[in-house]
């Protein structure tokens, strides 16, 4: 990578080749209070997501494996996985992802220049505006998985189970998007426990779903495999309806916060109001960069599906295929898409717990110091939040990997599930090949808000683009060689750790210098604490403390062992070393230093 730049003036002009929107020019006299409280603040807010995103992930996570020991990892279980995914994709592109890094920015910096009544206008016709382009989408979609269902039925039946699941989850689309647009009223406000309780909610009725609905239709250890697959099915479509549940409870649980901070719903606010008119302008660019990253993911499973092996008519396994005239090996084994997809959602708990946590709740900050004139507060509040973002990532990364094995088995391996001692090795290979990227998954949720909170998304577009291409460049070729399935995750961890360097490099630029080589000297220290604590790991892996053998009782003390001794020792690592994120965690409220 090529050295910073030096450091420069800020221009305050906008750039037209990386912003669709000039920045809004400073208040000409803020409330010089209101920016201190927002950086004091922010880590103090990021632990209360954390904690309860941390609630959240053990949720997920219950679901996982009640989800691997009843649906296994079979065509069941992949039908319904890939149109869940379908609902998410909608998500991206019009919920958390795109319009929220438009309207955040757009209603803090109207709730602090503007009226109250005016704000919440705004805030009132955006979500209007939203449900009716939704509940279109939702329409038109029933319309096309009908039809789908009736001609494709009858020469596809896993195809056709995938379209069931994903017709009876699509109106979840309305209620999840909604349910994000009304999560950044609150987040502006600084209200973060609700919209980070919410995704509880989900997690905890699909586990109550899958138990009950298992024990009601007897599916025990001893049942026959053809009813096994009968009851699985079921399962799937209970899941699905009360998706739809879970999401009328999740806006439900958004409301009483809503009603403090005096937001209400009018039905006549003005669809397309100037401040509207432009948050969608500024929302196509996140829009489509969301939806090309959504589009990868279900490339990635679409690709899983066509790739991996199966079975014919009769029975058989199909390991080859043709493809003008030679004879293709199936580069997958039969459940990869299923594996890949309990990888991710390994690699996305700690990322979740506390790098998207600290995203949430530093964004509401950058946007409102970005309307400074030479931006000063909003390059410190950045360079806490990327110091903050590494302190997490750096031994997320190197932890994830040492743990990855016996965390996999305790949580996946099940003889009675379908995922055995085979396929678990094979998660826990895709696991820690994501681990390596952890950090830069961390960075780049920080990255991104700096270019949101500047209303340049245009950047992060590009750079979406970018990274699909780059990540199928890989991933495709390498599917061929011992790696399998594993490539899928080389592919992305390549691709995302170049994106954030990169757009690290270039959000630098774009404002003139962060002060980057501030932070040198902090992630020099975590890096060290980072490589004692898995030098502490390894030694501990290798000596007579650490317990042998299978069975869930031992990788439960190897996974306790190794999790304990990690954080321990990291923390007393940074302690030792004078890593200043660590003063930021503690009880005491967060002190900005301008000069950091």
């Amino acid at each position: 990578m090529s050295q910073p730049a030096p450091a420069l003036s800020v221009n305050l002009e906008p750039n037209p080749a990386t912003s669709l929107e000039p920045v809004l020019p400073a208040s000409p006299d803020p409330a010089p209070a209101a920016p201190a409280r927002a950086d004091r603040s922010f880590i103090g807010h990021a632990k209360l997501v954390g904690l309860l995103t941390l609630v959240s992930r053990l949720a997920g996570l219950a679901r996982e494996i009640v989800a691997a020991r009843y649906m296994g990892d079979g065509l069941v279980a992949s039908a319904f996985t890939f149109a869940f995914s379908v609902p998410n994709l909608f998500r991206k592109l019009f919920g958390e992802g795109a319009l929220s890094a438009a309207f955040v920015p757009l209603y803090a910096q109207a709730i602090r220049n503007e009226s109250e009544e005016s704000a919440n206008e705004f805030a009132a016709a955006g979500i209007n505006l939203l449900c009716l382009v939704l509940l279109a989408i939702t329409l038109v979609g029933e319309l096309a998985f009908g039809a789908m269902i009736l001609v494709g039925g009858r020469w596809f039946p896993d195809l056709s189970l995938t379209v069931k699941y994903t017709a009876i989850m699509l109106p979840y689309v309305l209620l999840i998007c909604g349910g994000a647009f009304l999560s950044g009223v609150l987040q502006v406000h600084r209200r973060f426990g609700a919209p980070a309780a919410a995704p509880i909610i989900l997690n905890v009725v699909h586990v109550a779903v899958l138990i009950t609905g298992a024990a009601m239709m007897h599916l025990t250890k001893g049942t026959p495999a053809p009813r096994v697959v009968a009851i699985q099915t079921t399962l799937g479509y209970w899941m699905a309806f009360f998706v739809l549940v879970a999401g009328v409870l999740q806006v439900a649980v958004l409301v009483p916060g809503l009603r403090k901070v005096g937001f209400r719903f009018r039905l006549r606010a003005g669809l397309w109001t100037p401040q509207v008119r432009r948050m969608v302008k500024l929302t196509l660019p996140v829009a489509l960069g969301a939806g090309v990253l959504q589009l990868s993911v279900l490339l990635d499973k679409g690709i899983a599906i066509a790739l991996m092996q199966r079975l014919d008519d009769l029975g058989n396994k199909v390991t080859h295929f043709h493809l003008f005239g030679y004879l293709v090996r199936f580069p997958m084994e039969m459940g990869a898409p299923r594996r890949l997809d309990l990888a991710q959602f390994m690699y996305q708990f700690p990322l979740g717990v506390f790098a998207i946590a600290l995203a949430t709740a530093i964004f509401p900050a950058l946007s409102a110091e970005a309307m400074d004139k030479d931006r000063q507060r909003f390059k410190s509040v950045l360079r806490q939040g990327l110091e903050a973002a590494l302190w997490e990532g750096l031994p997320a990364s190197l932890g994830l990997i040492l743990v990855a094995e016996p965390a996999v088995r305790l949580m996946f391996q099940q003889r009675y599930g379908q995922i055995g001692e085979h396929g678990a090795g094979l998660i826990a290979r895709s696991v820690q090949i994501y681990a390596g990227a952890i950090w830069a998954f961390s960075l780049l949720q920080i990255v991104n808000r700096g270019y949101f909170s500047i209303h340049d998304t245009k950047t992060p577009f590009v750079m979406s683009i970018v990274n699909i291409v780059l990540n199928v460049a890989i991933e495709i070729p390498l599917l061929w060689t011992g790696l399998g399935e594993s490539a899928m995750a080389v592919g992305t961890v390549v691709s995302f750790a170049i994106q954030a360097v990169v757009m690290l490099a270039m959000l630098d630029r774009r404002v003139g210098g962060l002060g980057l080589p501030r932070l040198a000297g902090p992630v020099a220290k975590m890096v060290l604490a980072t490589g004692i604590m898995g030098a502490a790991c390894w030694g501990l892996k290798h000596s007579p403390l650490y317990p042998t053998g299978e069975g869930l009782g031992v990788w439960a003390r190897q996974l306790a062992l190794l999790v304990v001794a990690g954080a321990v020792t990291y923390s007393v690592a940074c302690i030792a070393l004078g890593v200043g994120v660590m003063a930021h965690l503690m009880p005491k409220r967060l002190r900005v230093n301008p000069e950091q």
